[in-house]
């Protein structure tokens, strides 16, 4: 077994969709970045792709590469997977957390980890999303930006 930890952070901006979890959420503001900025996908690919060594999001989809603009987080996530797979891994759980001020995600959770689970070629119940508020503290709590941790355990098969 391999443990990975994942972490993104993106800024909150009028203009763009706010997208988590693969889920278009309803907000004045969205998240700015080369792709969707979904920053839980975001984190959940780092979190997989640290436990199998295999680098990051970063180096398996630059930001300067025009392939990768606007693209679909939950597209990128069923790659990560595959590739997890070309190495001989199992994925077989995943537990994360977005930290955002507002808006409330509670009720959006469900199809969120339904969505990633999907994506991920696992059962929903292998997938946990969490999410929390900083007390008006720091960035997210100042409703700058979101971030989200994720933690990923794979097997090899």
């Amino acid at each position: 077994m391999r443990i990975g930890h994942g972490y993104d952070v993106h800024r909150l901006v009028e203009g763009c969709r706010l997208v988590l979890g693969g889920v278009e959420l309803p907000f004045e503001k969205g998240l700015l970045g080369h792709s969707d900025a979904d920053v839980l996908a975001h984190a959940v690919m780092d979190a997989l792709l640290g436990a199998a060594a295999l680098g990051d999001i970063g180096g398996q989809f630059p930001d300067n590469d025009p392939a990768y603009e606007g693209a679909d987080s939950l597209a990128l996530l069923r790659r990560v997977a595959g590739l997890l797979d070309e190495n001989g891994y199992g994925i077989g759980n995943v537990d994360a957390t977005v930290l955002a001020q507002r808006p409330k995600l509670a009720a959006h959770v469900p199809l969120m980890r339904e969505r990633l689970a999907a994506a991920m070629g696992i059962d929903p119940g292998r997938v946990s999303v969490k999410a929390t508020t900083e007390e008006g503290l720091g960035f997210t709590g100042a409703g700058e930006g979101i971030a989200a941790h994720a933690v990923a355990l794979i097997e090899e098969k």
